[in-house]
Order: C-alpha cells, then structure tokens, then sequence
C-alpha cells in the first residue's frame, strides 16, 4: 500500500509542474501590459516602467518563474497588487466560506444521490426510475445561478424561511452557520446530484444482473441488504470516481453561488481579482484549486486499492 500511494505522489509531480507553469503564463497570457493596469491610465512611462522592475516583469521568463517557484515552495504566494496584502493571508481569511460550502455541498449530495441512484436501479422501468432521471436531466440542464435565483426568491424573499444571503461562521453557532448555506448548497449541488445519481444507477443496473445477487436473492437475503450491502459496495468504483471528479464542478460552481448569495469567500475573491486583474491573487487562487483537484484524484486512487481488490499495489 504505501509503495503504491508513494508512486501515485511520485505520478503527481510532474502534473504539478505543468499546472504551475500555465497559472505563472497567466501573467502573459492575459491582455494588457500589468504594469500600465497597475499605475493607470495618467502614468509616465517612468512610473510604469519602476512598477514593471517592481515586479521583476523586466527579468527573463524562466527567471521570474524560478523565482516564482522557489518562493511558493517556501509557502509564498506573493502579495496582492491593490491591497498589498500576503495572498496567502487574502486566501486565508477567505477558505472558510468556501469550505464550508463544499463540504455541506458534497455530503448533501452523498445524502442525497446515492440513495435516489439506488432506488431508481431497483425500480428500473418504472415510473420512478422515470421521475428520478427526469429530475435529474432537469437538475443537469440548469445553470447553477438560475438556480440560486429561483431559490432565494421562493425560499428567501417570498416564504421568508431561510436568509437570502451572507455567511455565518461555524464558531458563531452551528444553526446560524448551516443556514446560510442551505440555499446555496442547494443550488449548488443541483448539477453535482444529478450527475451521481445517474452513474450510481447506470452502476448499480449493472451489478445487480450478477449471478452472486441472485445468489443473495434465492437465500431470502432482504432487499435493503442486497441492495446497500452487495450491490453498492460493488458498484462502488464509478460512483467513487465521479464523486471525486465532481469536486470540479464544486470549485467552478462556487465562483458563481459565491457571488449570488454574496457568500465572502474564494469565489468572490476570485472575480474581485480578475475585475481588478490583480494577477498574484488570481495566480494564488488558480494554484490552489488546481493543487485541491490532483489531491483529490490521488486520494480517489487511494481508495481505490480499498474497494476494488483486482487493483494490485
């Protein structure tokens, strides 16, 4: 086990790179000279020119991204252009929202979609396992701000259940803070639970044709057994997967609930950055998802040695 997780580390290294090479490109990919973006339209070109040595935009590439490099290795991400704040600090003060969003994002859908996936498998035909997959095309089809809209006006302004925007911190109470993410949890995981609950039932169809369930069947084994005991536990491999590949949806989705539910987290950190083209923030931002996803693949691969016993370390 541990030569197979230290392979997969190893495996991850030079996807790292390439990810860090494109987020430092970010800088020139981008329109604009940043060094005219930063001292404005009245500059002199003298003042533009002492930003862009500031900056070290004057050194040759690979230079300035060594140098970027061996700064982020020393936990550095620069300092934010407009607020000459650490952007590791910016991050810092920032994480909390969204991790909390992502979090009760992902176990609602968990909750949520496996058991519906499940059910329309063993209903397979039926007028529920029409139901299901019709809520769960129409659940894939909507944008997640339409969404965040039509909630918070229902549940928000209308009926005056739930608050219609804003973040509560955990330490503040555990029901002020779950409340303001029910919402947008909820239309955030939209897309998130319609995606697992298909692959779960297109997972479990398959699975329970296998001559051990109907082994299970012909010994009087009851169906919550088969079902959540035999047939989930093998059918377990591709849910796991697009769980894990979903946490993508989850942090491009976030940018946009973030900033419908005016959650203060990395989502509205990210679009202040880009609308100011703060470049070290956005480069910190970008960096770190990119950093969350391999995590998460190489944690999916972990798990897989654990449910699929034909994976050899």
């Amino acid at each position: 086990m541990l030569s197979y997780i230290l392979r997969r580390i190893v495996a991850t290294l030079p996807v790292m790179a390439i990810v860090a090479l494109f987020v430092f490109s970010l800088l020139y990919i981008a329109p604009g000279d940043p060094a005219v973006v930063i001292a404005g339209d009245q500059a002199s070109p003298e003042d533009v020119e002492r930003i862009r040595q500031s900056l070290g935009l004057d050194r040759p590439f690979l230079i300035q991204f060594g140098s970027w490099v061996w700064r982020i290795l020393h936990g550095d991400l620069g300092t934010s252009i407009f607020t000459n704040l650490p952007v590791s600090a910016m991050i810092g003060q920032r994480l909390g929202p969204t991790l909390s969003l992502m979090i009760v994002t992902l176990l609602l859908t968990i909750v949520v979609a496996v058991p519906l996936g499940v059910v329309a498998a063993w209903k397979a035909g039926s007028l529920i396992d029409r139901a299901i997959m019709g809520f769960a095309v129409f659940g894939f089809s909507l944008p997640v701000f339409v969404v965040g809209y039509m909630l918070a006006y229902i549940f928000a302004l209308e009926l005056e259940w739930l608050p219609v925007q804003g973040y509560t911190p955990l330490n503040q109470g555990f029901w002020p803070w779950l409340e303001n993410l029910i919402l947008p949890a909820v239309a955030l995981g939209c897309v998130y639970i319609a995606l697992v609950a298909r692959i779960t039932r297109a997972a479990m169809l398959e699975v329970l044709q296998q001559d051990y369930i109907r082994t299970a069947k012909a010994k009087g084994l009851g169906q919550g057994g088969i079902l959540f005991i035999h047939a989930l536990k093998n059918a377990a491999v591709p849910i796991v997967t697009v769980i894990g590949i979903g946490i993508a949806l989850l942090i491009g989705g976030a940018v946009v609930t973030e900033s419908v539910f005016a959650i203060p987290g990395l989502g509205r950190l990210t679009i202040d950055a880009i609308l100011r083209r703060d470049y070290p923030v956005i480069q910190g931002i970008v960096l770190l998802f990119s950093f969350v996803y391999v995590l998460v693949n190489l944690m999916i691969d972990v798990i897989y040695t654990l449910v699929d016993p034909r994976i050899r370390y």
